[in-house]
């Protein structure tokens, strides 16, 4: 392979790995600010237990996932240096505004919400929780901002510096709120109150199915579910509106999502179906106008086809659908699961039916891939713009990079990520069987005593 596929192919592997984690730290840092707060009203301690359970897999996915986002930044100068060059003044803004108003408020109050349970007041303790929380969100942020940039740019102008033309930033708000940033970011933190949901929702039903630590999970199963449920109905809004954007911002991205290839009013829908491209249509199942009324409130609107475009301009077709509809078919699934899971726990017949319990268990792997199939299909469905209608990805690449340097760091970071994945299910797999401690049932120190700080 070439040194442009293996670049390709190595900086996806590395994102894919390290985005399994940041959408658990922030959906499980929800959870906690809803656990912790529940805790304060009502004093009941199993809420105080469920916390600082989750506190424990929280810090575990916080730390693994630091580890793995190091590299990616170190690979925009090895395998992509002439797009970081041209990118610089953009990236370097969000990356250090990253650094500056998320990573450092996160992991400085995580100390606090780590060692902190019998040291400082409960109010406190909350208030290094939400912060936390905040902290996580703050990340997601200005990383989406900052990718969402590369598919809709804004606010910035062309210059030559050096010989080498490169962007920089002529309004700095612009730039944050580009045609595509908040609709992403929006989809994104739904995806990841998603994670750290069904997680919650995946333990508590393997608790109840084996009969273990029962009150602490029809608790937390109680909490878990009402986020996934929300998450999720908020899931469909998100997509709803993104879509609209990339039918607005990016409509050669729309088109290869439904495999569209001629301009057409009265665009159908694919329900299920694939992309055969050799003769340009879909072989499946497809609601005629629903890709007009959904992009354009109008089912007899015009939706731009591929053929509009030239071939070189044109998003990789069937990967682009079946990532786009596999991400969608995820997301209706888990409005189901996490409906019927809710509506069950709430007539209180939910611990009779073991299929559901065992389906809950399983739903925690709904989010992830849902994640993954839906980051690629919007870098995918870019393709082949690095830097959208900007800079083609080809010419992002370092020019002194070999193709046997990447190959080399690829399989040596495959074995490495591997290894942290090993170590990170061994370890989550050991507090899940270790369960809560009933000690954390048991008032103890500042934040037990039941009177007002």
């Amino acid at each position: 392979m070439d040194v442009l596929t293996l670049s390709r192919i190595q900086f996806g592997a590395t994102i894919a790995f390290h985005y399994i984690y940041p959408p658990l730290s922030i959906g499980l840092g929800v959870l906690l600010v809803v656990m912790e707060g529940l805790w304060l009203k009502t004093k009941n301690p199993v809420y105080h237990q469920m916390a600082r359970f989750w506190t424990k897999v929280f810090a575990l996915t916080f730390a693994i996932g630091v580890a793995t986002g190091i590299v990616m930044e170190f690979e925009f100068g090895t395998n992509w240096a002439t797009y970081s060059r041209y990118v610089g003044d953009v990236f370097g803004s969000a990356l250090a505004a990253e650094g500056i108003f998320a990573f450092f408020l996160e992991s400085g109050f995580l100390a606090v919400l780590l060692f902190g349970w019998d040291k400082v007041s409960r109010k406190l303790h909350f208030f290094s929780t939400c912060m936390v929380c905040l902290g996580a969100h703050f990340s997601a942020i200005w990383i989406v901002v900052a990718n969402s940039w590369m598919q809709t740019p804004a606010g910035y102008k062309l210059v030559i510096r050096n010989g080498m033309e490169r962007a920089e930033i002529t309004n700095f708000w612009e730039l944050v709120f580009n045609p595509s940033s908040m609709d992403r970011l929006f989809h994104t933190l739904c995806g990841a109150w998603q994670a750290g949901a069904f997680l919650v929702v995946s333990v508590s039903a393997w608790y109840l199915l084996k009969k273990r630590h029962l009150d602490f999970a029809r608790a937390a199963l109680r909490v878990g579910l009402t986020v996934a449920l929300a998450a999720s109905l908020l899931q469909l809004v998100s997509g709803d509106i993104s879509a609209r954007g990339v039918a607005k911002n990016q409509p050669e991205k729309l088109a290869a999502f439904e495999g569209l290839y001629n301009t057409t009013s009265n665009a159908p829908l694919t329900l299920v179906g694939w992309v055969d491209e050799k003769n340009e249509k879909i072989v499946g199942i497809q609601a005629p106008g629903m890709l007009s009324f959904l992009a354009h409130d109008d089912a007899h609107a015009t939706v731009i086809g591929l053929n509009n475009y030239a071939p070189e301009d044109r998003p990789p077709v069937q990967a682009s659908f079946l990532f786009f509809h596999g991400m969608v078919g995820i997301g209706f699934a888990m409005i189901a699961i996490a409906a019927l899971g809710f509506l069950y726990f709430r007539h209180g017949s939910l611990y009779e039916r073991r299929w559901l319990l065992w389906i809950l268990v399983f739903s925690v792997l709904g989010p992830q891939i849902a994640n993954q199939l839906g980051w690629f299909a919007a870098e995918v469905g870019r393709q082949p713009w690095i830097v959208y209608h900007l800079m083609r990805t080809p010419d992002g690449l370092s020019a002194v990079v070999k193709a046997n340097a990447v190959l080399a760091s690829l399989i040596l970071f495959t074995f490495i990520y591997f290894l942290l994945f090993a170590v990170f299910i061994y370890l989550l797999n050991d507090k899940i069987q270790h369960g809560p401690d009933d000690a954390d049932l048991i008032p103890s120190g500042k934040l037990a005593l039941p009177t007002k700080k």
